[in-house]
């Protein structure tokens, strides 16, 4: 690869580390892996960056930029300090994520897919989590899960992220 590296070695390595678990003709299987990395190095996806897996992974860019579009988890826009999502497909929204989802937009004052003035928020829709017996269910900036998410926990989270 030409490019000049924009992530640092570590996330190389761990990005390397996810490459070694396909076969070597087949790197690009290791996308989503590399982009979660990246993401988390740089807090979120700029256009540079996802150009800079695509060149690592041998793939066309189109390719890593239909990855980041599609899932929920890649960001392609900065965002807040503490990103929640929150799930809303069924089994959550039986279960009050729909009443969880108008509580938070009231309390941080934003819609889904925005952040705070302050920049301390953003909120995301999320698709399923994989915990529907614990909904409504929440995930801290695509690293720490909340269940069983009431009002008064949801009031908790921000008043101790903020």
């Amino acid at each position: 690869m030409n490019a000049p590296a924009i992530l640092s070695p570590d996330a190389l390595a761990q990005i390397d580390r996810a490459v070694a678990k396909y076969l070597q003709d087949q790197k690009q299987s290791a996308v989503m892996a590399a982009l979660t990395i990246a993401q988390h190095e740089k807090g979120w996806l700029s256009t540079e960056t996802m150009d800079f897996v695509a060149g690592y992974l041998d793939m066309p860019p189109i390719a890593v930029y239909e990855v980041a579009s599609f899932y929920t988890m890649y960001d392609l826009k900065p965002v807040g300090r503490t990103k929640i999502a929150l799930c809303t497909n069924l089994p959550c929204a039986l279960q009050g994520a729909n009443h969880a989802a108008e509580h938070l937009r009231k309390a941080l004052g934003i819609g889904f897919n925005e952040t705070t003035p302050d920049g301390a928020f953003t909120l995301k829709e999320s698709e399923c989590m994989g915990a529907c017996g614990d909904a409504p269910v929440v995930i801290l900036n695509n690293r720490q899960m909340c269940c069983a998410m009431t009002t008064e926990k949801l009031d908790a989270l921000i008043k101790e992220r903020k």
